[in-house]
C-alpha cells in the first residue's frame, strides 16, 4: 500500500485546462505529464466559425464566435464600410476572377489581332486588287493585259478567311460604281453621230472585265454575296451599268439607234447587234420603247402571229426588198431556180 501511495501523484490544471504538476513534482509527473501532452495534441483541432455566405453576421454574434478578433482582422466583413454590399470581396473566388481577367485579356487581344488584320488588308491586300481592278476595266476586248490572276485570287482567299469578306465587298462596289460614273460623264459629252459607237464601246469593255474580274472573286461571291447576301457578283456587276450608266442615256440612245435602223449601214451591224441586244439583256422592258428595233435583233418580240395579219405581213416584206434593191441590192436573176442548174 505505501508503494502504491507513493506512485500516486496529483495532477492539477488551470482555468484554460493546461495540466501542470505541483510544485514538488517528480520525475513520474514530468514524464506523465510531457506523454499527456502529446496525446491531446494529436487530437483534430475545431475548426474556426466562419459565417455563410451572403449572411450578414451580427456584432454579438462576432464576438461570441471570435473572442479573440480584433477591428483589425482580415475576417471583418465588408458591411463595416459598405452598408449595400452582403458578400464581401474575399468571398468571390479566385478562379472566377482569374477567369474574368483571361477574359479580359483575350477580348483585348482579339480586338488588337482583328486591327492588325484591317491595317494589313488596307495596306497590302486592297491597293493591290485595286491595281487589278482598274486594269480589267479600261483594257479593250482585242488587249492582252499581263495579270497574275492567281495573285489576284489569292488575295481574295485571304480576305475572306481573315473575315474581311463584308469590308472587300464594299471596296469592290465603291470601285465600280466610281468606273461607272466616270463612264457617263464621258458618254454625256459625246457627239450624236458618234454616240452609239461610244455607247458599244463602254458596254464591250465592261462586259469583257467582268469576265475576269468574277471569276478572280468567286471565293467572295460563293461565300458573302451567294451565302449572305442571296445575290450573284455576275447579276449585281451587270445591274449596276445599268443603273449607272445606260438608264441614264437610254432616252438619247433610243431615237438615234431607230434613225440608224432605218438608214441601213449608217451604223455597222455587229455594232447595232451588240448595243440592241445588250440593251435587252440589261433591262427586258426597253424593248417596248422601240418594238420594231428589238423584233429585227430579239425574236419574239411581236406578239405571235395571226392569219388575220397575213396581208399585212405580205406588204411589208416586199417593202423591205424593195428598198434593199434601191440601196444596191439587187434580187439577182430570178428566171432559174438554182443558179447552178442548166436552162
Amino acid at each position: 500500500m505505501e508503494s502504491m501511495e507513493e506512485d500516486r501523484f496529483e495532477v492539477s490544471d488551470d482555468h484554460n485546462h493546461n495540466y501542470c504538476a505541483p510544485a514538488g513534482g517528480d520525475v513520474h509527473t514530468d514524464i506523465r505529464k510531457s506523454q499527456l501532452t502529446d496525446v491531446t495534441s494529436s487530437f483534430p483541432q475545431p475548426l474556426p466559425y466562419l459565417p455563410a455566405r451572403g449572411v450578414r453576421e451580427r456584432p454579438e454574434d462576432r464576438e461570441k464566435n471570435h473572442p479573440k478578433a480584433t477591428n483589425n482582422s482580415q475576417l471583418m466583413d465588408s458591411d463595416s464600410s459598405s452598408e449595400g454590399s452582403e458578400v464581401c470581396e474575399s468571398d468571390i473566388p479566385a478562379s472566377a476572377a482569374s477567369g474574368a481577367d483571361k477574359m479580359s485579356t483575350n477580348s483585348t487581344s482579339k480586338f488588337l489581332l482583328n486591327a492588325m488584320a484591317v491595317d494589313d488588308y488596307r495596306k497590302n491586300h486592297w491597293p493591290n486588287l485595286e491595281k487589278a481592278i482598274d486594269l480589267l476595266l479600261i483594257q479593250k476586248p482585242t488587249d492582252h493585259i499581263s495579270i497574275s490572276y492567281a495573285q489576284i485570287y489569292s488575295y481574295v482567299y485571304k480576305c475572306v478567311c481573315q473575315q474581311h469578306s463584308e469590308l472587300l465587298y464594299k471596296d469592290l462596289t465603291q470601285k465600280i460604281i466610281s468606273h461607272l460614273n466616270q463612264v457617263s460623264s464621258r458618254l454625256e459629252v459625246s457627239r450624236p453621230e458618234d454616240f452609239i459607237e461610244h455607247f458599244n464601246l463602254a458596254l464591250s469593255q465592261y462586259t469583257a472585265s467582268l469576265q475576269c474580274i468574277v471569276p478572280v472573286f468567286m471565293y467572295m461571291n460563293k461565300f458573302y454575296i451567294e451565302a449572305k447576301l442571296n445575290r450573284d457578283l455576275g447579276e449585281e456587276l451587270m445591274k449596276w451599268f445599268a443603273d449607272y450608266v445606260a438608264e441614264k442615256h437610254v432616252k438619247t440612245l433610243m431615237p438615234l439607234l431607230t434613225r440608224a435602223h432605218s438608214m441601213p449601214f449608217q451604223v455597222q451591224p455587229s455594232t447595232m447587234a451588240n448595243v440592241v441586244k445588250g440593251l435587252y439583256s440589261l433591262r427586258p422592258e426597253w424593248a417596248q420603247l422601240a418594238p420594231a428595233l428589238f423584233s429585227g435583233f430579239i425574236p419574239q418580240i411581236h406578239p405571235p402571229a395571226v392569219v388575220s395579219q397575213l396581208p399585212h405581213y405580205a406588204a411589208h416584206d416586199q417593202k423591205l426588198q424593195l428598198e434593199l434593191s434601191m440601196n444596191g441590192f439587187p434580187r439577182g436573176d430570178q428566171s432559174r431556180k438554182r443558179a447552178s442548174e442548166d436552162s
